[in-house]
C-alpha cells in the first residue's frame, strides 16, 4: 500500500497546504502559526508513534524550511 497515508499525516499535510494558502494570500502571521503548529503536531504524532521517523524527518525538514522562509518577518 504504497498511496497510504495515516490520518496523522493527512493532518499534518493539511497544515502545510493551510500555510501555502495563507503565504500566497500574504498572510504570513497565519503562516507562521500553521509552521508552529506543524511541529508541535509532528512531534507529538512521533512521540505517541503514529508516525514513524522517517515522515517525522520529513515534516521536520518541511518546517526548517519555512522557518527560514519566514525569519525576517516580523510582525
Amino acid at each position: 500500500m504504497l498511496f497510504f497515508k495515516s490520518r496523522s499525516e493527512k493532518e499534518l499535510d493539511a497544515i502545510i497546504h493551510e500555510m501555502k494558502q495563507f503565504l500566497s494570500n500574504n498572510y504570513k502571521d497565519l503562516a507562521h502559526s500553521c509552521r508552529k503548529e506543524l511541529l508541535i503536531k509532528a512531534e507529538e504524532y512521533y512521540s505517541q508513534g503514529k508516525l514513524k521517523e522517517e515522515k517525522y524527518k520529513e515534516y521536520k525538514a518541511i518546517y526548517e524550511k519555512y522557518t527560514v522562509m519566514l525569519k525576517d518577518y516580523k510582525h
